[in-house]
Parts: structure tokens; C-alpha cells; sequence
């Protein structure tokens, strides 16, 4: 790969002059609640692909509708981290490959085709919130890679960006600059007096009387097995449109194919793991809260707005229980994120801010290992089949590296010899990758997940 060029793109004028005036907007409590990190995402594209100029404009017409990617992290005057509408602009590195699209496209990774994270020195002060690398194939192809800070959005919020991008690039000057909801405000109206019922301190922030994690000893479970971070293997597995199909008649009744996967990928890496029977084990699932708020706040509102369940089994349940029962235990830890529940969290974040407490939330960092527990962040709404550049949608999305052990995404499969279906992408210590590859596909019960029950 070799470099060519590195510009930093400043936001193309916008008539409605979004959040003009309003140079530094506070972090919400859901914004402190998310991960502290950047996250990647790729688009793998096949010939023929507009050129890079093209796409840099659709860059500046996109971020001028959500000026948020253009700032920076800085610090408020009481120390805490704000995000500074200042309107420096995005990175965009380009690059040339000398080889095929169809080399990356045959085994899903992609490693050095989007911008490596900056290094967290002051709290990311200073670096671009969102980084682009276009990376260009021999063969015409293109890979698109973004890193995007979290504290700016959520997934749900960066598929609407992504789309509008695509769009900008694909109209050129006919494009209409959409307008989103940009008033991070209008996710933490708390009550007066703000009355949070529920233990946020020991959910999404630390600080509580007890750690969160299943592995919390004080609650009588096991401790989280030791894995050296040099020992992480990262993992894509595809699973076909027939296999979805099965699992989901195999749970009974209706049911999504994110509920009947996270069901079966839990008992099967919870086998692979070799987990104590006695042990707990539990899944933290990305909930959308923007129609689950009361009132319901816009779905394209920027920013985020995910809280998580947390469904949690005893390993001799999990792994002997049905596809059917494993579902309900998921669905029924979602369902718990209602309006009261999403309330008591805003109104949890206005008590710390009036007590001038600094939150620190229970996000995994990078390099973390959650073993006996697993995350899963779904991005199987994403619009990826919207994001036409002009000669059709991506031909794949890539696996970035997965920085924590036991994160996991769900992806759709949008390659071409795939007949649709979802991709997984996980990470795993290296034992337990060798073991869950070897039982992924099983619908049966596999002799080694009942063995030590």
C-alpha cells in the first residue's frame, strides 16, 4: 500500500447553517455512557467507482449536515469533555493497493485499509472525530474505511451519515442537504426533581457497590478466565440465509434472526470457552432508545441514544436450554429498556451533573477481555443497500479488528457468491476460536458443550 495524498476537509457551506452560534456542545449522559474509542467500519466497492474527488466533496456536503464529524474533544471549564463544533474538518488519507479487490474480498479483512486510531494522549484532544482512508485496487476497485470517535455517535447515527454521503456522491450538485435532528438536549429532559430508581452506577457508569460484569465474585459466580491479550483472535464467520431459516424454526414462533444468531452464537462460544457449569454468563445487547423514550425522540436524531440489556443465564441453563428459551431470555431483558427505565437514566445523569460528578462509564477498553460475557452491537438495520455510490451498494463490508475480547457485530452478507444471509465478526482468545470454528455451524447439541455439565 502506498500513501498519496493526507487532507484534512473542511465542511462545504450549508444554508441552514446548522448549529450555528454553539461552539462547544456538552456530552450527554448517553454519549459518557458509550464507548471511549473510535470505531471502524469498511465498504469494499467493485469497479467502477467515482473518483476520490468526488468522494471528498460528498465528504464536505455531508459533514456540513452534521457538523458534529468536523470538531474536536476539548474540555469545558470544569474539566469535563465536550465536543467543539469548530469546523476543523475530517481526515481523508488516500491510497493505492497493488492487488485485487477480490484478495481482500476472499477473506473478509481489513487490515490497514481504514485509519489507524489515534493514540488516546489527553483524552483524543486535538485529533479529527472522523477519519476516512480510500484505498484504491489495480483492478478499479474501492475500499472505504472510516474510524468515527463513539462519544459522537451511535451506529444508528452514523448509518444515516453514511447514507447521506452516498447520496451527496451519487447527485453531485442535485443533491438536497438533508437536516437532521441535531439538539443532543432533547435526549436528557430529566424530571424536576429527577428521581432515577434504577442502579445506573453499577449498569452503565462505575461506581457502585458491586462490579457489573458476571464475573463478580461477590455475587457467588466464578472470576473471568485469565486470556493474555496477545492470544485474541479475530473471526469471520458467514451464516447462510438457510441456516437463519432454520434457527428461527428451531426457536418456534415469531422471531428476528438477530434473536435466533445471539441465541446460538452465545451457546456455542460459551461451549467453546469451556465455562464451569456453575458459572453465569451474560450478553450486553445495544438497545435503541429513540422510539423507546417518552416522548419519543426523532429517528434522525445525530448523536447517541443506545442503552443495553443485559441477559444473563447460568452456564448449565444456557447451554441445555432450547433455541426457544434462550430467545426468551434475550427478549425479555430487552423489553426492560422502557421509558421508565430510559428516564431514570437521564435522570441519573442530572443528578451526577448537579454534584458535579465525573462519570465513568463501564464500556469495555480497548485490549479488555470479557470472558465468561460477550457484546454484541447489531448492524443488521444499517442501510447498507442505500449506500450506492453510483454503480450499486457495497460489495462487502470488511472486519475491522475487534479491540476488546468477546465484542462481536452482526453484519448482512452483501457478497456476491454469499446468497445474502449475516456475517459475524468476533473476537476471541485463540483456544476458544479454535474450538467455537470447529462447533459454529452445529445445530445440534455438540457432545463438548454437554460433556461437563
Amino acid at each position: 500500500m502506498a500513501i498519496t495524498s493526507t487532507v484534512m476537509l473542511k465542511p462545504a457551506p450549508h444554508p441552514a447553517a446548522p448549529l450555528a452560534g454553539e461552539k462547544v456542545v456538552p456530552l450527554t449522559v448517553f454519549d459518557r455512557a458509550a464507548f471511549d474509542l473510535f470505531v471502524p467500519i469498511v465498504f469494499a466497492y467493485h469497479a467502477p467507482a467515482p473518483s476520490n474527488e468526488a468522494l471528498k466533496e460528498g465528504f464536505r456536503t455531508a459533514v456540513a449536515a452534521y457538523p458534529h464529524m468536523a470538531g474536536r474533544l476539548a474540555a469545558d471549564r470544569r474539566g469535563r469533555r465536550v465536543i467543539d463544533v469548530s469546523g476543523e474538518g475530517v481526515l481523508v488519507v488516500e491510497a493505492t493497493v497493488e492487488a485485487d479487490l477480490a484478495d481482500v474480498l476472499a477473506t473478509h479483512v481489513a487490515t490497514d485499509l481504514y485509519p489507524a486510531a489515534p493514540e488516546e494522549e489527553e483524552g483524543y484532544f486535538g485529533a479529527a472525530l472522523m477519519q476516512v482512508k480510500l484505498s484504491r485496487f489495480r483492478c478499479g476497485g474501492l475500499v472505504v474505511g472510516f474510524i468515527v470517535h463513539h462519544h459522537v455517535c451511535d451506529g444508528h447515527a452514523m448509518s444515516a451519515f453514511c447514507v447521506t454521503w452516498a447520496r451527496a456522491v451519487r447527485e453531485g450538485k442535485a443533491f438536497d442537504v438533508p437536516s437532521p435532528s441535531l439538539d443532543r438536549a432533547i435526549t436528557g429532559v430529566a424530571r424536576s426533581p429527577p428521581a432515577p430508581v434504577f442502579d445506573h452506577r453499577s449498569i452503565e457508569f462505575k461506581g457502585g457497590d458491586h462490579q457489573s460484569r458476571s464475573s463478580d465474585t461477590s455475587s457467588g459466580t466464578a472470576a473471568a478466565v485469565d486470556i493474555p491479550t496477545d492470544n485474541i483472535r479475530n473471526l469471520a464467520v458467514h451464516f447462510t440465509a438457510e441456516f437463519v431459516a432454520e434457527l428461527k424454526a428451531r426457536v418456534g414462533g415469531r422471531c428476528s434472526t438477530f434473536e435466533c444468531l445471539i441465541a446460538h452464537v452465545w451457546k456455542k462460544i460459551t461451549a467453546a470457552r469451556g465455562l464451569k457449569p456453575e458459572e453465569f454468563t451474560r450478553v450486553k445487547v445495544a438497545v435503541n432508545c429513540r422510539r423507546r423514550a417518552s416522548p419519543p425522540v426523532p429517528m434522525d436524531f445525530f448523536g447517541n441514544m443506545v442503552l443495553w440489556a443485559f441477559p444473563r443465564l447460568q452456564v448449565r441453563r444456557l447451554l441445555s436450554s432450547s433455541y426457544g428459551g434462550v430467545v426468551g431470555a434475550i427478549r425479555a431483558a430487552v423489553s426492560r429498556i422502557d421509558a421508565d427505565y430510559i428516564q431514570s437514566f437521564v435522570d441519573f445523569g442530572e443528578v451526577a451533573d448537579a454534584g458535579g460528578e465525573e462519570l465513568a462509564a463501564t464500556a469495555a477498553a480497548p485490549g479488555e477481555r470479557l470472558c465468561p460475557d460477550l457484546e454484541v452491537d447489531s448492524w443488521l438495520g444499517f442501510r447498507f443497500h442505500e449506500l450506492d455510490l453510483g454503480s450499486g451498494p457495497p460489495a462487502a463490508v470488511l472486519a475491522p479488528d475487534l479491540p476488546v475480547e468477546g465484542l462481536m457485530i452482526l453484519v448482512p452478507s452483501r457478497t456476491a457468491n454469499g446468497g445474502g444471509g449475516v456475517n459475524l465478526f468476533v473476537a476471541l482468545a485463540e483456544d476458544h476460536a479454535q474450538a467455537f470454528e470447529q462447533i459454529c455451524y452445529s445445530l445440534e447439541e455438540h457432545p463438548a458443550i454437554l460433556s461437563h455439565l
